[in-house]
């Protein structure tokens, strides 16, 4: 689920990003424990998680850890996050096990806070709507 491709660093961020102090082997350091993080202990369920509370689970700075999320794997936060959301969602309405659920039901299950959040966020990243998913 990663974003760019190994080696490519957007000008813009390189310009964004030049007086951070983080360099690329730090930041590789971050996202492979932030990933390990999202594997493991799976805090996008968490319908509170903000980048502040994660960079604090990782022992980093928030503006660093929004800076690897930006540079390497290409997405802000929030599309990070819902990202891994909508995977969930996708896997409980594969499962079946949900099936006295409702999406929203569903949608809560997976860290989101609102149908519309849920809807925009499924919709983004899979072109279909959450009714779609489940009827193919």
């Amino acid at each position: 689920m990663n974003g760019r491709p190994e080696g490519e660093i957007a000008k813009a961020d390189s310009l964004k990003y030049r007086n951070s102090g983080l360099d690329t082997k730090r930041s590789k350091q971050i996202q492979q424990a932030l990933l390990e993080l999202i594997k493991t202990t799976k805090p996008y369920l968490e319908k509170e998680l903000t980048l502040y509370n994660l960079a604090e689970r990782l022992k980093v700075q928030p503006n660093h850890l929004s800076q690897v999320i930006n540079s390497l794997e290409g997405k802000n936060f929030f599309d990070f996050i819902n990202m891994y959301r909508v995977e969930a969602a996708k896997e409980k309405i594969r499962l079946g096990d949900y099936q006295n659920l409702t999406l929203l039901g569903i949608a809560f299950e997976s860290g989101f806070n609102s149908k519309a959040s849920f809807n925009r966020a499924f919709k983004k990243f899979t072109g279909q709507t959450p009714t779609d998913y489940k009827k193919c």
